[in-house]
């Protein structure tokens, strides 16, 4: 297996109510809605497999486990940045899913059915602890990082088991819709789940 790389941005938000029970439990705990539904936004920065460049390429991983994430059967989805070429497509779709070994390998076996990928043309923006992601009509959600003692800077979870980084940063949904893959979930309460935080992956 060649080596790969990539590193960048996340941003993330979920059905659960502030403040989502599965990070702090090692994914053991039951969800607040009784099941799980995430949208895991990454943007690559810097990153290449076998030679195929990945800057600037975004893609999403949509989740949902049907009760506690460690207990499995989750369906997932993934989509793709409609720039990306084929190889590209390849390349993020082995990482994602955890082919490529890497992060995400840890929780193929909690995969009971891959839905498929599609494109869109997806939109990952930052404005200090605001963090905005679209990806055409399957995914709109946006949050903003909860204050710590310094205001301008959230509070952090860290030595978490979360899959894309150890170090994840508390944040509200400001708003939540997903509607893709047969996963349904659309709320702009204020009240629901949200994280973000760089990563660097490899394998």
């Amino acid at each position: 297996m060649a080596g790969w790389r990539i590193e960048g941005q996340y941003m993330e938000t979920c059905n659960c109510t502030y403040l989502c029970p599965c990070p702090t439990s090692n994914l053991t705990a039951r969800p607040t809605e009784g099941d799980c539904k995430a949208a895991i936004a990454m943007r690559v920065d810097k990153g290449q497999k076998d030679g195929v460049k990945l800057d600037g390429v975004s893609f999403i991983v949509v989740l949902r486990s049907p009760g506690p994430m460690a207990d499995g059967n989750m369906t997932v989805g993934l989509i793709v940045d409609q720039r990306a070429n084929d190889e590209q497509v390849e390349a993020i779709t082995a990482i994602a899913t955890g082919a490529a070994g890497g992060p995400m390998a840890a929780l193929a076996p909690l995969v009971g059915k891959v839905a498929g990928v599609e494109k869109r043309p997806i939109r990952f923006a930052v404005d200090g602890m605001q963090y905005l992601v679209t990806a055409g009509e399957l995914v709109d959600q946006a949050c903003e990082g909860v204050p710590g003692a310094a205001a301008d800077k959230p509070i952090f979870l860290d030595n978490v088991g979360h899959p894309v980084a150890q170090r994840v940063a508390l944040a509200k949904a400001r708003k939540s819709r997903i509607h893709a893959f047969g996963i349904d979930w659309d709320d702009s309460s204020g009240t629901r789940n949200g994280h973000f935080a760089p990563f660097a992956w490899s394998g």
